[in-house]
């Protein structure tokens, strides 16, 4: 064995002579010397597992854990059942990954299959695909459901999340699709300048409802302009939301996407999160990644197969317009989890108590001499423009061991509430910003 392994060449070798190089010196010549290490890595010794354990507790001491949050800009804090953090943290739901052989794996295609029916009843669209990785990935990827021969303008208004925007750009740069910005009139569509950028070569209509800046849109209005262009409406929502408004389908929605981390995923300084897909039973075909289904096996008893994988690049190799061959199983399951844990009237309850303290934060704050920046309704989210700089109210709060709302200029803050604050954390900030202003 030993003999064998000193004459065959390592994979290294093999890439580089496929390649045409000799070294791989040659096969990054192409970049500046400046940007290419000239010395070996300057990394220590291995260390043993306590002095490692040590060493990450001493980094985790330095993380701040407020009491209070009143910051979301696309990620949430909500209450997580303690059923659904026990049962989607037992070990066969944790190491199940991608089912390539499928029929084998009828836990983790049961997962999929309650998973894209719950969503599917939660947006009223006739299909869900098995997840993508987070909200800005499914906003990419639905462009690729609407995109024509002859229709290759996308419009999006710029009270979409900033964030989704840049990964919507990104995904099409190189793809002879164009982008339109669409202006906005006290934080929703201006629906004139809508009108006037819509044509026969606009593919869709993107909106957020609740948008960026918390505004609610109008979604059937919105949905009768695109459709008469002959473009399809794409909305990106918050999952937690629809416990309490309209449904996308009722509104007229071609294609519902969103972040489900709402739905009992923490927020975890960033991620893994979860984007959700979903949409009418024309676009069945032009879903990325999976969908599961649900049929009998030789016995006739309950089973589940994969039944659709459209647009995969495994399936259609050169000619498919998505890479995506995974998705995100465990936060799929802890979100169906999160919705069976709750029910319709708990998820219900978790919207309409998020929307009453964001509107009574809000009241408190006008008193206050702060000023709401749009006088369009909103939900859970709104902005105010305030008497003092955001750094002020940021470091005053973070005293009291509250995250301030987002600073979307030195005096605009974007605030949040959920179901997990308390009308006696919004009283102590309301006491604090007092002080400050005083």
């Amino acid at each position: 064995m030993a003999d064998y392994l000193s004459n065959t060449p390592n994979q290294q070798e093999v890439m580089l002579k496929e390649l045409g190089f000799n070294t791989l010196e040659e096969l990054y010549s192409n970049l500046p010397q400046d940007l290419i290490l000239q010395r070996p890595l300057n990394l220590e010794l291995g260390q043993s597992e306590f002095k490692v354990l040590d060493t990450l507790k001493e980094l985790a001491s330095k993380n701040k854990v407020y009491k209070t949050i009143l910051r979301g800009a696309g990620v949430e804090h909500h209450y997580i059942p303690s059923v659904v953090k026990q049962l989607s943290n037992r070990e066969e739901f944790v190491s199940a990954y991608t089912p390539y052989q499928s029929e084998l794996s009828q836990g983790i295609l049961q997962s999929i299959f309650e998973y894209q029916s719950s969503m599917c009843e939660i947006t009223g669209m006739d299909v869900c695909n098995a997840s993508v990785y987070d909200g800005a990935t499914a906003a990419a990827e639905a462009i690729q459901m609407v995109i024509e021969k002859n229709k290759r303008k996308i419009l999006v208004p710029k009270n979409i999340h900033p964030q989704v925007v840049h990964v919507m750009k990104t995904y099409t740069q190189w793809l002879n699709i164009e982008i339109v910005d669409v202006e906005c009139k006290e934080g929703v569509v201006d629906i004139d300048d809508l009108k006037s950028k819509l044509s026969d070569q606009s593919a869709a209509l993107f909106i957020q409802h609740p948008n960026y800046f918390g505004c609610l849109e109008d979604v059937q209005d919105l949905a009768q302009i695109a459709h008469s262009f002959g473009a399809k409406l794409v909305q990106y929502t918050n999952p937690m939301t629809l416990g309490y408004l309209k449904s996308p389908r009722a509104n007229g929605v071609d294609i519902a996407i969103g972040e489900a981390q709402p739905l009992g995923i923490p927020m975890s300084y960033g991620g893994p999160f979860l984007g959700f897909m979903s949409a009418s039973a024309d676009l069945v075909r032009r879903l990325p990644g999976r969908i599961a289904g649900q049929t009998v096996d030789e016995n006739g008893k309950r089973a589940f197969a994969l039944t659709l994988q459209a647009r995969e690049q495994h399936i259609r190799r050169e000619k498919a317009s998505s890479s995506i061959c995974s998705n995100q199983a465990l936060m799929a399951l802890t979100a169906s989890m999160y919705l069976a844990s709750v029910g319709p009237s708990g998820l219900k309850e978790v919207a309409e108590y998020s929307m009453r303290k964001a509107h009574y934060f809000a009241n408190e704050l006008v008193k206050l001499g702060f000023k709401l920046k749009y006088n369009s309704p909103f939900f859970h989210e709104f902005v105010t423009v305030g008497p003092v700089e955001n750094s002020v109210i940021e470091r005053s709060l973070d005293e009291i061991n509250v995250l301030s709302g987002l600073g979307l200029s030195s005096h605009e803050t974007l605030w949040c509430c959920t179901e997990t604050t308390k009308k006696e954390d919004i009283d102590r900030v309301i006491s604090r910003l007092k002080e400050v202003l005083s």
